[in-house]
């Protein structure tokens, strides 16, 4: 394999990332170096070049590179690793998903079972990418998985186009949905209509919700949610009034108000109205605000009198990457899972490929080598 590859550097928000050609490490035991086939634009990596979301707080440094919801193959193998997180076997050439996080397996979070909250966490786009392993994000020719990192084989009936997503948004639906104890029968609502939106119609659906109402102000995504799976949908440019909805959503669900409510939108104004749509011992799954400093006004005997809960959900469980990848298996001949990543925009692009996911011209843009 080549002794260099590429990488975008990202220096500071809104400026044009900066392709560098880097040297191409050896991993150390326990790691692996993959060839990426396909890294797309999610809503965090837009927020980051922004500067609305920033990992200085947890330790990151710039230059980085952006970059997390990717797929590749192996390239490299560090030593004692000859499976995969499944046990399969595992060698060079295999295609495979894998997170983008490690934990240390050895602080308090992790030892309680809570390692998605890790005290020694390291993910993608913290690290600089001056220094090893400098492939620190998805926007480049390879990835360096860490040691402690999960990594699953990917069926050979399974496009990598299809699993780009699996390791950051459909993931984190699905650990959004069972932190939120959905049952079977019950209603959900849906706050977006971007790629986490369409994961989560899709899953809610195939968890058993008996309603699954969505709620977006793009018609083109409204239409797609509901190929997904959506039973309902508000448009907000026709239902321009938050407690017009609110009624809507209280009719739709038989006077009751939904079970679970999922925000995926990133914008802290939604809220308050997503809470009033639920009803008795509802649960508020917040997933889509990770820009700090937003606020908004929230009435707190909302959530006391109903008995109703927030839940906040940051990354996910290892082991729930392989459910999403099963996932993909079983529902790939039935949704049209190909539109969630069907723009493609090469590596020398990426400037291009920002301004178009940042316009909202592609719900999922994807770079590729």
């Amino acid at each position: 394999m080549p002794e260099t590859g590429r990488i975008a550097e990202f220096h500071e928000p809104m400026k044009p990332f900066k392709i560098r050609e880097v040297q191409v490490p050896d991993p150390e035991p326990g790691a692996v170096v993959i060839k990426i086939r396909g890294s797309n634009i999610c809503g965090s990596d837009l927020h980051a070049w922004h500067g609305r979301f920033t990992t200085k707080g947890l330790g990151g440094q710039l230059p980085t590179v952006l970059g997390h919801e990717m797929v590749g193959t192996v390239a490299k193998l560090g030593d004692g690793v000859a499976i995969d997180s499944d046990g399969q076997p595992l060698n060079v050439g295999d295609l495979v998903a894998y997170t983008y996080f490690h934990m240390c397996g050895r602080c308090p979070n992790c030892i309680r079972g809570k390692r998605m909250s890790c005290y020694n966490l390291n993910m993608a786009m913290m690290s600089s990418s001056e220094k090893f392993p400098h492939f620190v994000g998805g926007y480049g020719d390879y990835y360096y998985i860490h040691p402690g990192a999960a990594i699953y084989k990917v069926p050979d009936d399974v496009p990598w186009e299809l699993v780009a997503g699996a390791n950051c948004a459909l993931s984190q639906v699905i650990y959004g949905f069972h932190r939120a104890d959905l049952r079977f029968g019950e209603t959900v609502v849906i706050q977006g209509a971007g790629g986490l939106g369409l994961y989560a119609t899709a899953v809610a659906k195939a968890s058993g919700a008996d309603k699954v109402i969505v709620i977006d102000g793009v018609r083109d995504r409204l239409d797609l949610a509901e190929k997904f799976g959506a039973d309902e949908l508000i448009d907000i440019t026709e239902v321009t009034e938050s407690r017009e909805r609110q009624k809507l959503v209280r009719k739709m669900t038989g006077g009751h108000n939904a079970d679970v409510v999922m925000e995926v939108v990133g914008q802290a104004s939604v809220i308050p109205e997503g809470i009033n749509m639920l009803g008795q011992f509802g649960r508020y799954v917040e997933i889509g605000n990770i820009s700090s400093g937003q606020t908004t006004d929230l009435d707190p005997t909302r959530l006391v009198f109903p008995n109703k809960s927030i839940i906040g959900v940051s990354l996910y469980e290892p082991w729930v990457l392989g459910q999403a990848i099963k996932f993909l298996q079983r529902s790939k001949d039935k949704l049209p899972l190909d539109k969630i990543g069907s723009t493609k925009f090469k590596l020398e692009d990426i400037n291009s490929a920002f301004d178009a996911a940042d316009k909202r011209e592609v719900i999922r843009a994807s770079i590729v080598p």
